[in-house]
C-alpha cells in the first residue's frame, strides 16, 4: 500500500535511530516521505520523549497542532511519551498510541493495517536496524532499556529491562554505514553501563570495534560515544579510550549531581563526585584536549543550599565544556514522586540557573581555546556549511561553500562569533 508520511522525533539519539529504521521499512513498502511543506502527508509518526513532563507536553501540543492544521492527517503516537501518558493522546486524529516496547511492530505492518493488539517486547532486544540515516551523523544503537531504576527516572518503566544487541549485528551495521559513505557515527544506548553481549561489556565491545575497523579506517572515520554512566570511567574504561584510534576526544556523562547525599536519594550511589574528578583528571594523559559534557539535574527533592554548592564545586573542578542542566521534573510512578520536601518550581529553576551560568563560563573558555588549534576536522551537515568538529564545537565553514559529501574536512580556525567557530578549509 502506497502512502505519504512524515516522521517527527523528539528526545534521545536512540529515538532518532528507531525512527530511521521505521522510515526505511515504510520506504520499502513504497511510501513517500514528505519533506518540507509542499504536500500534506496521510500519516504522521510522532515518536515522543518522556524524560521530562515538558517532553510529553510538547508531543501532546504537536498532536493538537496537526489536528488543527491538517485535520485529514492521521497520527501514530509512539515512544516513551506513549508509554508514560497514553491517555494524553486521545484525539480524533490519532490512529493509534503504541507503547515504546511495542514500537517494533511498526517494522512489520503498514501503518494503516496495524492489528489492534500489538505484541510487547520488554525483555528481548527489539529488531531495529538501519542501512542509511536522515542526518549526516548516524546513530548506531547497541543497547536498549535500563534495569537500574534511579528514583527520578521513568525510562525503565517505558523501555523495559536492559538488553543488548548481538555484537556481530552491531559490527555489520557499522560497516554498512561506513560503506554507505558516513564518516562519523555515534554509538548509543539507553544505559551503556548495562551493555553485555557475547561475554563483553561496553568496553569489550569498543575493543572489538577497534580490532575490526582500526587499521582499515583510522584517519578516515570517527566514532563518538553517547551518554556514559560515570561509573563506567573505571581503569578499564580509561585504558580502552586511550587505545582507540577511532574515538573523538569527547565524553558525555550522566553526572546528575555533585552532591553525594543527593546522589544517594537519586539511587545513584554507584559513583561519587570525588571518583569522577579523579578519573577524569587522568584523561589528560592521553587526550591533551577533549570535550566533556554532562547531564545535571537540579532541584531534586530536599536539595539544600549546601548540596547546591556541592554541585557547583563539582562543576568548577571538572573540565566541562558544555552541559544539559534540567530542573527536576516529577514523573508519575517513580519513587521520587513520593519523596518529601518537593521544592517550588522557582527554587528548582534558580538552582539550575546557577549551574548553567557556571557552565556557560566554561563553554566560552573552551571555545576560545579552539582558536589556538592549527588543525581540526569538521563533519558537515550535507548541503550546508555548518557542522561539528571532533571536540563537539559548532563550526561554520567560511566562504559559504556547501559540502555535498560526508568526508571529514581538515580546517583551521579563524574566529569565534556567537559561540560558532568560523573555520577555513585547509587546501
Amino acid at each position: 500500500m502506497s502512502f505519504t508520511y512524515k516522521i517527527l522525533t523528539y528526545g534521545c539519539k536512540v529515538n532518532q535511530y528507531e525512527s530511521q529504521a521505521i522510515r526505511e521499512y515504510w520506504n520499502r513498502l513504497g511510501a513517500k516521505e514528505i519533506i518540507g511543506q509542499e504536500e500534506i502527508p496521510q500519516i504522521i509518526l510522532l515518536a515522543g520523549c518522556a524524560v521530562t513532563a515538558q517532553g510529553v507536553a510538547d508531543a501532546r501540543q504537536m498532536v493538537r497542532k496537526i489536528s488543527r492544521e491538517m485535520p485529514e492527517t492521521k497520527v501514530i503516537v509512539t515512544g516513551c511519551a506513549a508509554s508514560a501518558e497514553p491517555q494524553d493522546f486521545s484525539f480524533d486524529n490519532v490512529l493509534m498510541v503504541i507503547s515504546q516496547t511495542a514500537k517494533w511492530n511498526l517494522l512489520h505492518y503498514s501503518p494503516f493495517a496495524l492489528p489492534q493488539q500489538l505484541q510487547e517486547k520488554n525483555e528481548e532486544y527489539p529488531e531495529f536496524y538501519i542501512t542509511d540515516f536522515a542526518r549526516s551523523r548516524p546513530v548506531l544503537k547497541i543497547q536498549d532499556g535500563c534495569s537500574h531504576f534511579c528514583t527520578y527516572c521513568i525510562v525503565p518503566y517505558t523501555r523495559g529491562k536492559a538488553r543488548s544487541r548481538n555484537t556481530q549485528e552491531s559490527i555489520a551495521e557499522l560497516r554498512r554505514l561506513f560503506n554507505a559513505g558516513f564518516r562519523e557515527v555515534m554509538i548509543s544506548g539507553i544505559n551503556l553501563r548495562q551493555y553485555y553481549a557475547d561475554k563483553k561489556n561496553f568496553w569489550g565491545f569498543l575493543r572489538e570495534v577497534e580490532k575490526e575497523f582500526g587499521q582499515e579506517w583510522q584517519g578516515k572515520v570517527r566514532l563518538r560515544l553517547s551518554s556514559l554512566e560515570p561509573a563506567q570511567l573505571n581503569d578499564e574504561g580509561l585504558e580502552t579510550l586511550e587505545q582507540s584510534s577511532l574515538l573523538c576526544p569527547h565524553l558525555h556523562l550522566s553526572l546528575q549531581s555533585g552532591s553525594p547525599s543527593v546522589l544517594k536519594r537519586m539511587g545513584r550511589e554507584h559513583y561519587s563526585p570525588s571518583f569522577m574528578i579523579e578519573q577524569i583528571s587522568k584523561i589528560k594523559n592521553f587526550w591533551n584536549t577533549f570535550a566533556l559534557g554532562a547531564d545535571i539535574l537540579m532541584g531534586f527533592p530536599g536539595e539544600t543550599e549546601q548540596e547546591t554548592l556541592e554541585t557547583l564545586a563539582m562543576v568548577e573542578a571538572l573540565p566541562l565544556t558544555y552541559a544539559h542542566v534540567f530542573p527536576f521534573s516529577v514523573r508519575k510512578g517513580t519513587k521520587a514522586e513520593k519523596l518529601p520536601m518537593q521544592l517550588e518550581k522557582s527554587i528548582k529553576q534558580e538552582h539550575a540557573a546557577r549551574v548553567r551560568a557556571k557552565i556557560e563560563e566554561k563553554k566560552k573558555i573552551f571555545a576560545k581555546q579552539m582558536l589556538e588549534k592549527e588543525q581540526m576536522f569538521l563533519s558537515l551537515d550535507i548541503g550546508t556549511n555548518s557542522g561539528w568538529n571532533e571536540f563537539y564545537v559548532a563550526c561554520e565553514l567560511a566562504g559559504g561553500e556547501k559540502i555535498t559529501s560526508h568526508e571529514l574536512l581538515a580546517v583551521r580556525p579563524l574566529s569565534l562569533e556567537n559561540d560558532i567557530l568560523k573555520v577555513q578549509k585547509i587546501k
